[in-house]
């Protein structure tokens, strides 16, 4: 057993050339998504009668923005900092109504974790997955939240747009 954790450690030395790569709380990590999404595709499958739900285009759509919206909320909203709080640390905004955070621990599931929930990419995938699992188990009131997350995100861009026609009216 002492040459695989030996191995290991070699190929983590040679990998991560001098930087602190926490590979083994990633290793974690994934092994915790591979666990839940597992599960979630057992349960469904059982749930379901052994039929797997269709996901057309429509909702392929709305999950795709809800997605995209909830990872941004997740990694950079305000509201939400105080979950983020005891894997990051706050550096200021990185943009309109939104934060930038470093993960403030240098190894370990705790700097695993912050990296997760500052990595609205990797935040993401997570997202989507819950998606999907509601989709199996109560596609109404995912489809409802979806729809809401939705014009939230849309809500944004509309924001975004009238404080820049705001300015080029400001600038003439």
């Amino acid at each position: 057993m002492n040459s695989v954790a030996d191995t290991a450690r070699a190929e983590k030395r040679e990998y991560a050339a001098g930087a602190d790569r926490p590979l083994g709380s990633y290793l974690g990590t994934l092994t915790v998504y591979g666990a839940v999404t597992g599960t979630l595709a057992l349960l469904v499958r059982r749930y379901r009668g052994g039929r797997v739900p269709r996901v057309g285009p429509g909702d392929l759509a709305l999950m795709t923005v809800t997605t995209h919206k909830i990872a941004r909320m997740i990694t950079k909203d305000p509201v939400t900092s105080p979950l983020r709080a005891p894997f990051t640390r706050y550096t200021g905004t990185s943009g309109p109504a939104e934060l930038a955070e470093e993960v403030r621990h240098k190894d370990g599931v705790r700097h695993a974790v912050g990296e997760l929930l500052t990595c609205p990419f990797c935040t993401a995938q997570w997202v989507a997955t819950a998606y999907a699992a509601g989709l199996a188990f109560a596609p109404e009131a995912t489809r409802l939240a979806g729809a809401t997350m939705t014009a939230v995100a849309g809500s944004d861009w509309l924001q975004l747009a009238y404080a820049r026609l705001q300015r080029a009216a400001a600038d003439d």
